[in-house]
């Protein structure tokens, strides 16, 4: 058994929001393939679902932070406020 089939959340927290796509993408694949044995599609159905979570707060974060973006006069970007990532 694999160590995400022992703790399908694990590590998931400090992953790119990209790494966290690139294997939500994988997951998605094998289980709709039908690749996986039960308790393994199982365990992927809980990490894709972690990763998903992961994902949209990620995209929530990055929302925000573009929200925060100061404007100049001039009508460029003068700087922003850091978004809090976690």
């Amino acid at each position: 058994m694999t160590d995400t089939a022992r703790e399908p959340t694990a590590g998931v927290a400090e992953l790119s929001f990209e790494a966290a796509l690139k294997e939500l993408e994988s997951i998605v694949d094998r289980l709709e393939h039908g690749e996986a044995p039960l308790e393994e599609a199982i365990s992927l159905y809980q990490r894709g679902a972690a990763l998903k979570a992961h994902c949209q707060a990620r995209l929530e974060a990055a929302r925000l932070r573009v929200e925060q973006i100061v404007v100049g006069q001039d009508g460029n970007a003068a700087g922003a406020e850091a978004a809090d990532f976690q």
